[in-house]
């Protein structure tokens, strides 16, 4: 079962395509025939749980319409296997693509779903080697593996983490070329890139992301929006959020309406000065 079928409830998010692509996207669905922006980006731009996400926030302040292209649980990997949505990013008078984990993408050590990213499909012959007293058939998702090798192997563990963040800056660069034109990346998180490695456990999200890959991107980029969310933001929690009643917990790990909505004044001030 899909997930879009799963959350089917308190709010309507009116799923749709766009050309062929295979992954349903928020709606309402938008008119390509006039100038408009892409965003780009995982459940973040996706705007789960919240009635309206920053993406509909700023299309209230443009004269162009923003398009939201944002999916559950997304990593890049998701985005360069569609045609069709690099099709429409490249179309689009500027894309605006957040910054989303290292953690759901293929590599040398394991493979995730096409589409899925979180779906953890399977080990590498490499890293059932390095990791030989680690039962992967137990694992469905990439975070969950990941803490599990944070903790019972931490030395080697560091050697996935660092593969990642490669893998990470290699096919994120891949994604800038493939778009091309005008691009703005962002950051939306609780703290600045600099934090992000050096704590204790996986990490803070966007995963295994920090200053140094921000920058090294920088010259393919127009803009850098770094949302760093106020203290207001954290604390509000669920409030005006929408969800059923087994969905508390995972509500509990989203955006909150707040956060949403500064998110959307820092895009909105970057954007208008590009369109």
């Amino acid at each position: 079962m899909s997930y879009e079928k799963m959350d089917g409830g308190a709010l309507e998010y009116e799923p749709c395509h766009y050309g062929e692509s295979r992954l349903m996207f928020r709606g309402p669905q938008k008119s390509l025939d006039d100038p408009y922006v892409a965003f780009i980006g995982g459940t973040e731009t996706y705007g789960k749980f919240v009635q309206q996400p920053f993406v509909e926030i700023v299309d209230q302040t443009l004269s162009l319409t923003c398009v939201n292209l944002g999916y559950v649980n997304a990593g890049i990997d998701a985005f360069l296997a569609e045609p069709s949505v690099l099709e429409m990013a490249q179309r689009a008078e500027v894309t605006v693509l957040q910054v989303m984990g290292a953690q759901n993408m293929s590599n040398r050590y394991y493979k995730v779903h096409p589409r899925r990213n979180d779906r953890f499909i399977g080990a590498s012959n490499m890293m059932q080697m390095v990791f030989n007293e680690i039962d992967f058939s137990e694992f469905h998702f990439t975070r969950h593996m990941l803490g599990t090798l944070c903790a019972r192997t931490p030395d080697r563990y560091s050697m996935v983490r660092d593969e990642l963040r490669m893998a990470w800056s290699a096919r994120m660069k891949l994604l800038l070329n493939t778009i091309g034109g005008k691009v703005v990346l962002l950051w939306v998180a609780d703290h600045a890139p600099e934090t992000a490695l050096g704590t204790s456990g996986l990490g803070p999200d966007p995963l295994f992301v920090d200053r140094l890959m921000i920058e090294e991107l920088r010259p393919l980029v127009e803009d850098v929006v770094e949302v760093v969310l106020s203290e207001d933001a954290l604390a509000q929690g669920v409030e005006g959020m929408a969800f059923g009643t087994l969905e508390r917990g995972a509500a509990q790990r989203m955006l909150s309406v707040k956060a949403h909505e500064e998110t959307a004044a820092a895009v909105s001030e970057s954007l208008k000065a590009l369109v």
